[in-house]
């Protein structure tokens, strides 16, 4: 179909017909979030069963179900940095939040300083760097730090690193946010390039830190996109300090009850252990074990991957199939091979009609502008899908509530602003 104002009033016709009809249905379908759904959960109920009234605590001389052990258990540190390609001396394994353990390596920076620099909320003008569109959550923390966030724009190698390079220049630039593998929203995977770029960044600022929050490594849907481990090659230019890297099971086993990981220098690594101290005798052991039980290493984790891709994949190829019939022509999207999200650029202006028309047709998606800092898209063009949760019927019907919604959100465009 032909998008032109010639032909907007039909289409704007049609589409309000078609919606009238979504209105009558009375839905209830929410996609504002990557949640996983029941059956990708119901996927690691075996761990729940990993400990029982027969399983030995003492590992190693160490009891696990007692104080201590500040930076994990030896088993899990070996298993997530299997995982994760560093060393077990690279690795704190701590709770089951990784956001948690960002907001908190923020918080020290805060309080504490970073690289011998005085604590940051002791300077002035304060700066971060936010590749748009991204996520939200991310973008509140330093917000909510007070930082001024600046956009980046992203490109499908990640980051415009030449927009990178010249912002951190400014020694007031102190961190950027990064989801380089299966990116949020877009899907994408930093190339080679672009890995290679931030590892030999030279920023102004001392204290400047990549927080790499590498959230999808191992969320594939066919088959898996390598990513060049930043820690490793940011210490062939001595750059280690730079890296924060973090991870969680949290869309692996259970999103409230995982196990997530920082992975950083050794340097690093001593400042986050000597401040841990303070704040905690030791995180969960038990669940840490359990996990280690239930997937007994890294290549275990990899193997229930494929059963979780098997699940997401028709939910992704469903939300394909109703752009590609009732969406071409009017928007564009992203098809990554991994995460859980996919981006789609409405035209110019009409994001926000969009989202709120489909809210009440009962069908919520992530609000317009959330993937900008402030939750101000320039374009007013972005939306963020998550095909997740709903189940594959449900999805088709909430799609081309979207679909309707964008052509009507169009069309009112057209004729009258």
């Amino acid at each position: 179909m032909e998008y032109t104002r010639e032909n907007a009033p039909e289409i704007l016709s049609e589409a309000k017909q078609q919606y009238e009809k979504y209105l009558s249905m009375r839905l209830n379908l929410n996609m504002s979030r990557g949640k996983p759904a029941p059956d990708q959960l119901s996927l690691s109920s075996g761990l729940l069963d990993a400990i029982n009234g027969k399983t030995i605590f003492n590992v190693n001389g160490n009891d696990y179900r007692n104080y201590g052990i500040l930076d994990g258990i030896p088993e899990a540190k070996e298993m997530f940095a299997s995982l994760c390609g560093v060393r077990t001396s690279q690795i704190c394994v701590m709770g089951n939040s990784s956001l948690n353990i960002m907001y908190d390596m923020v918080q020290r920076g805060m309080q504490f300083g970073y690289s011998g620099e005085k604590p940051m909320n002791a300077q002035k003008n304060l700066k971060w760097l936010c590749p748009s569109p991204g996520y939200d959550r991310h973008f509140s923390v330093t917000e909510l730090f007070g930082f001024e966030l600046i956009c980046v724009p992203m490109t499908e190698n990640g980051p415009d690193m030449d927009v990178v390079e010249e912002y951190v220049k400014d020694e007031t630039v102190k961190g950027i946010w990064c989801v380089p593998k299966y990116s949020n929203p877009q899907g994408y995977v930093y190339s080679d390039e672009t890995v290679e770029r931030f590892a030999r960044l030279q920023p102004a600022a001392k204290d400047f830190r990549i927080y790499w929050d590498n959230a999808y490594g191992v969320h594939f849907l066919d088959e898996d996109v390598p990513l060049l481990n930043l820690l490793n090659e940011a210490e062939k230019y001595g750059n280690e300090d730079l890296v924060f890297m973090f991870g969680s099971t949290s869309k692996i086993s259970f999103a409230g009850s995982g196990v997530a990981y920082i992975c950083c220098s050794e340097k690093n690594m001593a400042q986050l252990t000597r401040l841990l101290s303070f704040q905690t005798i030791g995180h969960d052991k038990i669940n840490q074990y359990a996990h280690v039980l239930y997937y007994k290493n890294a290549d275990g984790i990899r193997e229930h991957m494929k059963k979780m891709a098997d699940i997401l994949r028709p939910k992704f190829l469903k939300v394909f199939e109703v752009l590609e019939k009732e969406g071409k022509g009017l928007m564009k999207w992203t098809v990554p091979k991994g995460g859980y999200f996919i981006s789609c650029d409405l035209p110019c202006g009409t994001a926000k009609r969009t989202v709120e028309l489909a809210r009440q047709a009962g069908v919520i998606f992530t609000g317009a502008g959330a993937t900008y800092p402030y939750k101000k898209d320039p374009n007013d063009s972005n939306v963020r899908i998550a095909p997740s949760y709903p189940p594959v019927n449900e999805l088709g019907v909430a799609m081309s509530v979207f679909c309707c919604c964008a052509k009507i959100a169009w069309a009112e465009k057209e004729l009258f602003c």
